[in-house]
């Protein structure tokens, strides 16, 4: 352990016994690609030495149960077995589904789940539509930005844009979409309650201690806590959970449809 990076590297790549636990051995070879190209000899020592003693760790332990377990507690072969045939049959599930999954949902269903379901959908922490940017406090283009960042007119908002483009350090409207309270208050460099406290006139404007600079939002939507949450903010988490409604039912059917199958085949006789 105390030999130096460059001996120690040098064991990398021949068969060169690096430790060994009782009849186990590790040589260089069965380390040599640990370590990525370009690793300074200091980190590559760490990471090996990592690897080595996780491995002997292995063998000390198996080596003492070994020696210490009875023959009965020894044999897992039925948890083996176990554990195999549930593999085999998470594996086949996987292939069947993947196969004849359908993961098209269309707007109708979305709506169709959302109306049923409105009750699952409230707001936990606000959430917002927003337009940011973080420039140079002294710009003299901040309050012009300002004013055409908080319009509702689409030249207005171009214009913000391209002047954000060439002045501010960053201009984003989020895809105009809705945004968590709490990645708002990322961008700003701190939690949500402290960026609500400095909203006024649906402006929010902090200084950046980190960049030196200057972060503005104007809010162009707000939903508090509490409040239901638009259709178009929940339409990731629903087509994700129609999907999953879908894949439960492959795979229940499948399940339905082989015991059935080995039924009228014979396989499957309840006596």
């Amino acid at each position: 352990m105390f030999m130096s990076c460059k001996a120690f590297s040098s064991l990398f790549h021949d068969d060169h016994v690096i430790a060994r636990v009782g009849q186990h051995k590790l040589t260089g070879n069965d380390i040599a690609s640990l370590v990525p190209p370009g690793t300074s000899p200091e980190d590559s020592m760490r990471l090996v030495m990592q690897y080595i003693n996780s491995w002997a760790s292995d063998f000390v332990y198996s080596d003492i149960a070994e020696s210490q377990l009875s023959k009965q507690e020894k044999d897992v072969s039925e948890e083996l077995e176990e554990y195999r045939k549930a593999l085999l049959k998470y594996r086949y599930e996987q292939r069947y589904v993947n196969e004849r999954l359908d993961t098209a949902v269309s707007a109708s269903e979305l709506e169709e789940y959302y109306v049923s379901h409105r009750q699952d959908f409230v707001a936990e922490l606000p959430i917002v539509k927003a337009r940011f940017m973080r420039i140079s406090s002294d710009s003299p283009f901040v309050e012009t930005i300002k004013t055409n960042m908080s319009s509702d007119n689409a030249e207005d908002l171009a214009y913000a844009d391209s002047l954000a483009a060439m002045y501010a350090d960053k201009y984003t409207d989020y895809g105009g979409g809705w945004i968590a309270i709490v990645d708002l208050a990322r961008d700003f460099g701190t939690d949500y309650g402290s960026l609500l406290s400095g909203m006024r006139h649906s402006f929010i404007q902090m200084p950046d201690i980190v960049y030196d600079k200057l972060n503005v939002a104007y809010i162009s939507d707000f939903i508090k806590a509490g409040d239901p949450l638009p259709l178009e903010y929940c339409k990731p988490e629903i087509k994700g959970i129609l999907i999953g409604i879908r894949r439960h039912k492959l795979v229940t059917d499948l399940e339905q449809d082989l015991l059935k199958d080995a039924r009228e085949k014979g396989k499957f006789v309840i006596y």
